[in-house]
């Protein structure tokens, strides 16, 4: 029998499916190895976000570096605001409360206040000067998918500074806004014979903390690294069968 005729060995058999499987193993560890990197920048960020929580705040500049921590003084514009996003708590329908901020001697600043009912509600709009801390917070990058904002109305879905300031007759203002944080009060004493809970503050509600970013990297990771193997484990056995019954 000539060699062209030769049936080829068991192990020649394998080559074929190995570079078909090859290509899948080298995806599945590119996305493990991706959310690895993911996860070192996520957890800079929680770093950053910490070490500026931490710091004393400072008077607002024009180039804050992101969640700085700052602080404003100044006096709301009377009858201007706007209303960013959707929030439901209970049976309200609601926002953040966007107002702007007059200050002496500085541009404007916006203020994301807090949550606010869209009608109704005791919201409380101080007309003396003020002093306000809390975190910087730049634009979004826009999501096609939301809503189209309605500048006319003063409703927006996608927080852009620029935008919302000329919305709000401040073209001027700061490119980004001070989002209020004011501490959550200590939880009362829970159990039989406690004080009720106090009553919920004034409106609108700030927000409690610096924001804390969501960081699932870690288990990406060991998913996409677990099916490599499984992939592995899988190809092997699958190889051992072919060889065996060959």
């Amino acid at each position: 029998m000539s060699a062209s005729l030769r049936r080829p060995t068991p192990w020649q058999r394998l080559i074929l499916p190995s570079f078909l499987a090859l290509p899948v193993l080298a995806l599945l560890l590119g996305l493990g190895s991706w959310q690895v990197q993911r996860l070192a920048w996520k957890q800079g960020v929680l770093a950053e976000l910490a070490a500026a929580q931490a710091q004393p705040p400072i008077p607002a500049p024009e180039s804050p570096p992101p969640y700085a921590h700052i602080s404003a003084t100044g006096r709301f514009r009377p009858g201007v605001e706007a209303m960013l996003g959707l929030e439901v708590r209970g049976t309200t329908l609601g926002g953040s409360l966007i107002a702007v901020l007059d200050r002496p001697g500085a541009p404007p600043l916006l203020v994301e206040r807090g949550w606010a009912p869209l009608e109704g509600g005791q919201v409380n709009r101080p007309a003396g000067e003020v002093t306000l801390t809390g975190y910087a917070r730049f634009s979004d990058r826009r999501n096609p998918l939301a809503a189209r904002d309605d500048p006319t109305a003063r409703r927006f879905y996608h927080f852009d500074a620029r935008t919302i300031a000329a919305a709000l007759g401040a073209p001027e203002a700061l490119p980004y806004a001070l989002v209020v944080v004011v501490p959550a009060p200590p939880l009362a004493p829970s159990g039989f014979g406690a004080a009720p809970p106090p009553q919920r503050g004034p409106l609108p509600d700030a927000a409690h903390s610096f924001p804390t970013p969501n960081n699932p990297h870690l288990g990406y990771a060991v998913t996409w690294f677990g099916l490599a193997l499984a992939w592995t484990a899988i190809f092997l056995l699958w190889a051992r069968r072919r060889i065996r019954d060959t």
